[in-house]
Parts: C-alpha cells; sequence; structure tokens
C-alpha cells in the first residue's frame, strides 16, 4: 500500500485473528502496534499498550469467532484503553460482527446486535469497518459510522477463475430468505436461479415468536369480546353498515403455518449447483440442501459464503456430505477446520481490509470499493 502517513496511524489487535492483523498491516507497509492481551487465572481480560497511542489513529482488528463473548469484551477494553489514553480516533475492524443473526426480536428475548452496538459506541469506538452484515439494517443500531464492506467481488472472481465450466452453474438459495443474494450473483455471472423451498426451511421469518401467542380459552375469549363491544364507537349508518365486516366474537385464531415438502424451484439436472449465503455455521441445511440438489441431478455442487465459522463437527458433516467444495474468506480463522477437511478452500480479503483503512484514514471516499455492488449483496 502506499500514500498513507505511518506516524500518526497503530494497528493493533486482540487474539481473535493475529495472522489477518498481520496480514492487513503488511500490506499497508506498518508494524503491528505493540498490544499484549491476556486473561489472568480468573478469566478476567488484561490489556497493555506499550506504544504511545496520544492523537493518534487506532485500528483494532478483532473478528468475531467461536469465543465470541471474550472477542467482543477483549474489543471493549482495548478501545477503552485507547480512549482514555487521549487516542485522536479509534476505528474497530471487525470483519465479521458477533451477534449479527440475533438482529430481531424472539420471543420474550431482545435484540442483542443493538445492545452490542450501544457498548461498542460507549467504550470510544469512533467508526466501525465490517463485512457482509446478516442484515444490513444493523448498521443503524450504532451512532457512529459504519462501512460493511462486501466480500462479493472475491467470490465471484473465484467463481469465473476456478470453477471449470461455471457457465453450466446455476445459482442455488438454500431458502427463500437467501434468495435475493442469490439473485444478485446469478443476474452478475448471467446464470439461471433455483431455490429451495419446503420443511427444511430455516427462514428466520418462521421462527416462532411470542407475539404470536395463542388466544385465550373461549371463557376469557366472551368476556374479552362483551368488553370490546361495550367499547365500540356507534354503529355506522345503514349505507356504510353493509361495507362492513364483523369478524365472531373474541380474536381470531392465529393459524399456523404448514410446509410443504422440500422442492427445488428451478432446473439443477446436469448442473453445476452454487449455493451463495453470508454464514456457514451449523452446516446441517447446507448438508440436506446438497442432498437434494443430488437427488435432482445437480453434477457438482459447491457452496460459497463470506464468513465460515463452521462450528461443532461441521468439518465431518461437510467432508461426508455431497458438497464437492466449500468456499470461505479469512474473516474468521478456520485453520484446525481445514486440516479436518480438504474440501474447505480459503479466500484472502486483507487487501480490502488494508484498502479501506487506507481510505479512511486519509479521508477518502469509499464509494471506490462499493462500485457496482447492489444492496441485495
Amino acid at each position: 500500500m502506499d500514500n498513507i502517513s505511518t506516524s500518526d496511524i497503530v494497528i493493533i489487535n486482540g487474539n481473535s485473528h493475529p495472522d489477518l492483523a498481520n496480514m492487513v498491516a503488511e500490506r499497508m507497509g506498518l508494524k503491528n502496534g505493540g498490544c499484549s492481551v491476556f486473561h489472568k487465572s480468573n478469566r478476567e481480560t488484561i490489556v497493555e499498550i506499550s506504544d504511545s497511542v496520544r492523537g493518534k489513529d487506532i485500528y483494532i482488528i478483532q473478528t468475531g469467532t467461536k469465543d465470541a463473548n471474550n472477542n467482543i469484551m477483549e474489543l471493549l477494553i482495548m478501545a477503552y484503553a485507547c480512549k482514555t489514553s487521549s487516542a485522536r480516533s479509534i476505528v474497530g475492524v471487525i470483519p465479521y460482527l458477533p451477534y449479527s443473526k440475533q438482529c430481531k426480536m424472539r420471543k420474550r428475548g431482545c435484540i442483542v446486535s443493538k445492545l452490542l452496538a450501544k457498548m461498542m459506541c460507549t467504550s470510544g469506538l469512533t467508526h466501525i469497518i465490517t463485512m457482509d452484515l446478516h442484515q444490513k439494517e444493523i448498521q443503524g443500531f450504532f451512532d457512529i459510522p459504519v462501512d460493511n464492506l462486501r466480500a462479493s467481488p472475491f467470490l465471484l472472481q473465484y467463481i469465473q477463475e476456478s470453477i471449470p465450466d461455471y457457465r453450466n452453474s446455476v445459482i442455488v438459495a438454500r431458502n427463500p430468505g437467501v434468495a435475493k443474494k442469490a439473485n444478485s450473483y446469478a443476474e452478475r455471472l448471467r446464470l439461471g436461479l433455483a431455490v429451495i423451498h419446503g420443511e427444511q426451511k430455516e427462514a428466520e421469518s418462521d421462527e416462532v415468536d411470542g407475539r404470536y401467542s395463542p388466544p385465550p380459552t373461549s371463557a376469557y375469549s366472551n368476556l374479552l369480546g362483551n368488553s370490546v363491544e361495550m367499547c365500540l364507537p356507534a354503529m355506522p349508518s345503514s349505507s356504510n353498515r353493509q361495507r362492513t365486516t364483523s369478524v365472531s366474537v373474541g380474536v381470531p385464531e392465529h393459524i399456523c403455518k404448514v410446509k410443504p415438502p422440500l422442492t427445488i424451484v428451478g432446473d439443477v439436472n446436469g448442473r453445476i449447483a452454487i449455493m451463495v449465503d453470508d454464514l456457514i455455521d451449523d452446516v446441517q441445511a447446507f448438508v440436506a440442501a446438497a442432498e437434494m440438489l443430488k437427488e435432482n441431478g445437480a453434477c457438482k455442487i459447491y457452496v460459497l459464503a463470506t464468513h465460515g465459522l463452521l462450528s461443532s463437527d461441521a468439518p465431518r458433516l461437510l467432508d461426508e456430505s455431497p458438497i464437492d467444495e466449500i468456499v470461505v474468506t479469512n474473516t474468521i480463522p478456520h485453520e484446525i477446520q481445514k486440516l479436518q477437511c480438504h474440501k474447505i478452500k480459503t479466500i484472502d480479503i486483507s487487501i480490502l481490509i488494508a484498502e479501506a483503512i487506507r481510505r479512511i484514514h486519509n479521508k477518502e471516499s469509499m464509494s471506490y470499493l462499493f462500485r457496482n455492488v447492489t444492496l441485495e449483496d
């Protein structure tokens, strides 16, 4: 990297992904700052910054892993340590934002990503750089600027250069919730689109929500209906009454969803199926989708995603599945998983993060990094 002043910029990192931090610093021609993060015997997090950060721009590279809670606490403590040491600005570089899937109200829980955003803002962070948020609306939870980078150009390039005969491919959405992203890939590559729909679907809109509580008992419904009738306004005129529809006494019962059998909307017979998503964590849904694609005649199956969390026994399940190749970026460390499953390939996105840091530090426009990128990516 060039055109960057090294006198007032410091890059530090926690324990989540030191390899990525070193690659970013190397691409920028900088030395990783002296920051030590360790845990005491009682599991408290200790941060020691050896270099001066007074009046400097600090970039903290800390991603989310399977140890998400420790990753978050390390980031917050590092940010607060820089804040109390009079740093000029503190930018959190978080390639994978933990708890990003908990961005909607579930039953009687809470929106955890909103809580996390408030904690980050309070700790002293003045800017956030992240990549492929689970929902782009998460940016609105922060009171500071958020740059949501896209990994799709790297994945599209991989499809064009590393998948033989990719013109015979079809982009597959493993559930309707991923259809927008899949459609964006299909349009850019000028390929067909297929959507898997049915009982294996795990779209977040179908999760049980506490707001869909069952209606009250019949006795209480009658009482409630009588109360509502007492509070109703005067009856409309005869002409308006003919256009007014009333329901039975009480609250109408909520009709339960009945999912159809697992089906594929689109033709995959004799084609290369490429499933795209933002995160691969628990892989049972991907394996079930791959088996369905194989039964319908797909000759090869690829899975492409930005974040490869690959929790639990994901490597074993992927290795035993019909999936031929799993391609993820290095936003999350997964070297151990690669040793357990030879099908996992990695794309390096450190150059994108380094360029984003350079542009922010030099106060240049970030629009270049988002050129030709649609909202659905």
